[in-house]
């Protein structure tokens, strides 16, 4: 398929984005209006250009520059707002934001009051009426330790029965450099996740890189897999290298993801067009891809029912293209 015709097809059609972090996911011109409202001059320096690549501890103090732009409820509203039609406008039409619950003693905020800002964003009449629906993650940041992650799981059980179906689950985020991280792993295996993010540490486990395999692969745990994330972030040394290929070869239950679409400056039709390009996919089986991932997505059956007369009402139209 041609380069243009790909870009095409990869923007139109219907998608699902399961692994976004609200932050990550905050854009250029988002960012300019963040520091507007700062007063803050001078360029951006969050964003990674096409091609460049940082390390992982560079990504991590990127969004400490981004948090410092979004410590107020109206700032996190703002930004909540913006990352949802963005993805709208790249043809998502189920997206599941995930974010850590942060409190700010200088400006107020607290971890309710942030959970409180991002649904009042994604409740709001302007997102209602876009062409996509969005459901919420509560994110626990490693470092931030067990009070503090008990204290997100008890807000994610309450926003679960009060939210309208709009809170869906609990994501582990954070810094994977961390001592015992093959423990944490085959720990957090053994809990049985309904989802793995990325996957980049299960092929290089120092310890039992077969048994770990094998356990994802029995359980049919689906991977939220992020092309460009995993290559600037050098988890993965190229795109084709990426463990993508190992588990399509199998079967395996995969998705694409853009992981943090603002910093990494990608888009999630950029993404599978990556893919194609790089494994040699074709128009059916992005196609295939995209419309299996509503199956992994945290959401009723009714909304899953939904996504898919919707997927079916593009398909002729774009397949036979």
């Amino acid at each position: 398929m041609e380069t243009h015709t790909l870009r095409d097809f990869c923007q139109q059609l219907p998608k699902t984005e399961l692994h976004a972090h609200l932050n990550g996911s905050i854009s250029d011109h988002t960012l300019t209006k963040l520091m507007r409202r700062r007063h803050l001059g001078g360029q951006n320096m969050t964003s990674f250009e096409k091609g460049r690549s940082r390390t992982l501890d560079e990504c991590f103090q990127a969004f400490k520059i981004i948090h410092k732009l979004t410590e107020d409820e109206e700032s996190v509203k703002m930004v909540t707002g913006d990352v949802i039609k963005e993805f709208s406008q790249d043809g998502v039409k189920y997206l599941e934001l995930r974010s850590t619950p942060r409190e700010e003693e200088h400006t107020g905020m607290t971890r309710r009051s942030y959970v409180e800002a991002v649904l009042n964003a994604i409740r709001s009449p302007e997102i209602s009426a876009l062409d996509i629906t969005v459901r919420l993650l509560l994110s626990i940041d490693r470092k931030n330790g067990a009070m503090v992650a008990m204290e997100t799981v008890k807000l994610a059980q309450e926003y679960l029965l009060t939210s309208d179906d709009c809170v869906v689950g609990v994501d582990l985020s954070g810094n994977p450099k961390i001592p015992g991280q093959d423990e944490e792993t085959q720990a957090l295996l053994e809990l049985r996740p309904h989802r793995i993010g990325h996957g980049t540490f299960l092929k290089a486990s120092r310890n039992g890189t077969s048994e770990l395999v094998e356990h994802v692969r029995k359980l049919k745990i689906p991977l939220e897999l992020c092309l460009t994330s995993n290559v600037k972030c050098q988890t993965v040394k190229t795109y084709h290298e990426h463990h993508f290929k190992f588990w399509f070869d199998q079967s395996h239950p995969c998705t694409f993801c853009t992981d943090d679409k603002g910093v990494f400056s990608t888009t999630l039709s950029e993404e599978y067009g990556i893919a194609a390009t790089t494994f040699g996919l074709s128009p059916k089986q992005l196609w295939d891809i995209s419309y299996n991932s509503i199956d992994f997505a945290f959401a009723q059956h009714d909304v899953k029912d939904k996504l898919r007369f919707t997927w079916n009402e593009h398909k002729h139209l774009i397949l036979r293209k």
